[in-house]
């Protein structure tokens, strides 16, 4: 649908005559040949021909890239060759590298993952393939990024950042990317036809880091005011990035126009009505714009002209209505979203409208409103819960699989696999499904690369995936090679982080060392899960298993970043034991058992703030560094990195980061954060519950948010390298855990 649309209307610089033979697979439809394979106009192979140079960069020329026409039944790929000569067929540029993808992880066992790869293992001249391997696409739409994955992910990164991540995307079969960057362009240009300045325009935006939930209409304003400066450089990348995925054949999924509007836009608008829309977790929410009042279509026509211009043509749309609390007021909502969906279509004619399934989003009374065919839900929650039936909540609307198994970007470690595993073909081939897709939504990209492995690739397969023999398979390719020790490691994980069942959660547990400290402690963001979701001791034996691992496999990028990983979470799950045991001593008075235990748990955090500093996934300095050298002064600068430095700690103000409770929502344990925030903040904790204990006086009270507002107001350096040996800090985690279990409780 929207990949295909633009795929077909791009310029073809190619013409092919292609016999392509192929060895049959169960449930896959044949691709075209022979005279069905005429002369066409197909697409050109350079931009994928371009991202094989940028991924393997000494094997790219023992690849040759085919394109191949589109049958009816969507995208395939194809390959086939012998040894340094191995032919892959597509049907786009972006299956192109689907293909590769698949080869590399079939035929070559190594693994290109987000993050962490070990193609330092491939052979000089690569393997040949037995036959030929071909995959059809069983849904139409791989949906790929959360509304918020920019401001988790990093609102600050380059172009090469963008391109390395929709490389890694295309390399695993998704073809439809939402791009909210430069978001704030068309509403920037349209809104000053309307009665706005533009430095009341450039304060009501958000800092870029922010943007998401303004973008949700939850907020505004916050991190600003932003510059038009920084506008025209955040819309240009925008546009690259846009551009970027229509070279790959894949879909810029851009933000829709739903009624959004800056304070007094009635007043200044004859005819037009707004609705308040309160609050959002202590913020003031925009005004909504009813869509069926005469100025909609205007503003919104505005809008899309000025998107059109710097971002180019897209057929996919996001936007939701009333998100999280919103309030229609008078007006009638079925009505409203036939005229947001008739003010695309006349702008965009055919487009397909995306909305979250998130909540109660999209509601039946909405979806009454619009046609239903041009719509997509990327569902949000289809692990999260039992006794889901999409088909009757959505009246048939097309949607896609989803899961949001990371909220805020946490570093914690897992995902509810086996309810992809277990629910994905069997939803898709019900005789009434409306399953079009699959959607990777975590809300900060980056981490847990077995999960973006395992649900992109439900999209290729054409039957229900084994997880158990996935993890195996996933195993040997991780780090270019079979090994027990590698195997065992994953099956334990398999069996820990990797196990979340449905009925509550769709993310695993966050770490208690980046908890607002307290004796009660059970998480660090509000909204996460109270306890473990899994048996910790399977992630301590894939430590000891994983330190294991035969020496010629552990120079891999894959093989350290988990190493990290997978010691980091060790170390933080046993700070879950640790505390109940602390608060033990100190209801009971014991002081020198409290002082040991705050000795442990003292030493853990300043060793995982060591292990977290030796790989460069997991610092601080580049997020910050990235945040600085947007601005065009030292002002500018400041206040970019006060929106990067927040959005990880404080989030905003004192009355929506403590009432509201969004402090510590997106902890995560990265160097920097671990040595001068969480760290210090506990061990000034335990010391005043040490003086309480000593003076028989009740813990002095401490200003949280003060302090981590001053952090995030500071101009501190951090590292932009890694520090230490991982493998050597990881084998000193590994060491006192085994110390701690001795010891026993």
């Amino acid at each position: 649908m929207g990949s295909r649309l633009i795929r077909r209307c791009r310029n073809a610089l190619v013409v092919a005559v292609l016999t392509v033979v192929t060895v049959a697979t169960p449930g896959v439809p044949t691709p075209p040949h022979g005279a069905a394979a005429a002369a066409v106009p197909l697409f050109d192979p350079a931009p994928a021909r371009a991202g094989l140079q940028r991924l393997l960069p000494s094997r790219a020329a023992q690849f040759t890239l085919i394109p191949v026409e589109e049958p009816g039944s969507g995208d395939y790929f194809s390959v086939s060759g012998g040894a340094g000569a191995i032919q892959v067929r597509g049907t786009s540029p972006a299956t192109l590298l689907t293909g590769v993808g698949w080869y590399l992880e079939r035929v070559a066992g190594v693994d290109i993952g987000w993050p962490g790869d070990s193609v330092g293992r491939l052979p000089v001249t690569l393997p040949a393939v037995p036959g030929t391997i071909t995959r059809s696409a069983n849904v139409p739409h791989r949906y790929a990024l959360n509304d918020t994955d920019e401001g988790y992910s990093g609102a600050y990164r380059d172009f090469a950042s963008y391109r390395r991540d929709i490389d890694l995307m295309a390399l695993h079969g998704v073809n439809e990317v939402f791009v909210p960057t430069g978001a704030e362009y068309p509403y920037y240009r349209a809104l000053q036809e309307f009665g706005y300045d533009a430095a009341e325009l450039r304060a009501w935006i958000p800092g870029p880091a922010h943007q998401a939930w303004w973008l949700l209409q939850n907020m505004s304003g916050f991190g600003g005011p932003v510059s038009e400066r920084l506008i025209e450089a955040r819309a240009a990348l925008g546009s690259r990035i846009a551009n970027h995925l229509r070279a790959m054949g894949m879909t810029p999924v851009l933000p829709g126009f739903f009624g959004t509007v800056p304070p007094d836009f009635a007043a200044r608008n004859p005819g037009a009505v707004t609705v308040p829309q309160g609050r959002w977790v202590g913020f003031a929410r925009p005004d909504w714009l009813d869509p069926t009042g005469p100025v909609f279509a205007e503003l919104a026509a505005a809008y899309y002209r000025a998107q059109r211009h710097r971002f180019g043509d897209s057929d996919m749309f996001k936007m939701d209505l009333l998100h999280e609390g919103g309030t229609p007021g008078p007006v009638d909502v079925a009505r409203a979203a036939q005229a947001v969906q008739r003010a695309l279509d006349t702008a965009r004619p055919g487009a397909t409208w995306v909305m979250l399934g998130w909540q109660n989003n999209p509601s039946a009374t909405l979806l009454s409103g619009v046609d239903r065919s041009r719509v997509l839900i990327v569902d949000g929650l289809s692990d999260r819960y039992e006794g889901l039936d999409r088909e009757a909540q959505w009246g048939g609307a097309p949607y896609a699989f989803g899961s949001i198994a990371n909220f805020g970007g946490h570093t914690s470690m897992g995902a509810n696999t086996g309810v992809w595993t277990d629910r994905f073909h069997a939803w898709l081939n019900r005789p009434d499904s409306a399953l079009r897709g699959i959607a990777y939504l975590p809300e900060g990209t980056g981490g847990n690369p077995a999960s973006f492995d395992l649900l992109t690739e439900l999209a290729w397969e054409p039957g229900p995936v084994d997880q158990r023999a996935w993890f195996a398979a996933y195993a040997a390719r991780r780090y270019g090679g079979a090994d027990p020790h590698a195997a065992a490691a994953w099956e334990q994980l398999r069996l820990g982080p990797y196990s979340g069942a449905s009925g509550t959660w769709s993310e695993p547990q966050d770490s208690l060392f980046a908890a607002r400290p307290s004796l009660t402690a059970v998480k660090a963001a509000r909204w996460s899960p109270t306890a473990m979701r899994y048996d910790a001791g399977t992630v301590e034996r894939a430590l000891s298993e994983l330190l294991q691992v035969a020496p010629a496999l552990r120079y891999s990028d894959a093989y350290r970043f988990d190493l990290v990983d997978v010691a980091r979470q060790a170390l933080t799950n046993r700070g879950r034991l640790l505390l109940p045991r602390i608060r033990a001593a100190y209801e009971t008075e014991d002081l020198e058992g409290f002082r040991a235990l705050v000795r442990e748990w003292n030493a853990a955090e300043e060793l995982l703030g060591r292990l977290v500093a030796s790989d460069r996934r997991f610092l601080l300095g580049p997020w910050l560094a990235d945040a600085r050298s947007w601005g065009a002064d030292a002002e500018e600068s400041d206040r970019l990195e006060y929106d990067a430095r927040s959005i990880l700690t404080t989030w905003a103000d004192r009355g929506p980061s403590e009432n509201g409770g969004l402090h510590d929502y997106a902890n995560r344990e990265w160097d920097g954060l671990v040595r001068d925030v969480y760290g210090p903040r506990w061990a000034d904790y335990f010391a005043s519950l040490d003086t309480a204990l000593v003076r028989g006086t009740a813990p002095v009270a401490v200003d949280w948010f003060a302090r981590d507002d001053a952090w995030a107001h500071g101009r501190q350096v951090y590292p932009t390298s890694p520090v230490g040996d991982p493998v050597a800090l990881a084998g000193e985690v590994g060491e006192a855990l085994a110390v701690a279990t001795a010891a026993g409780p």
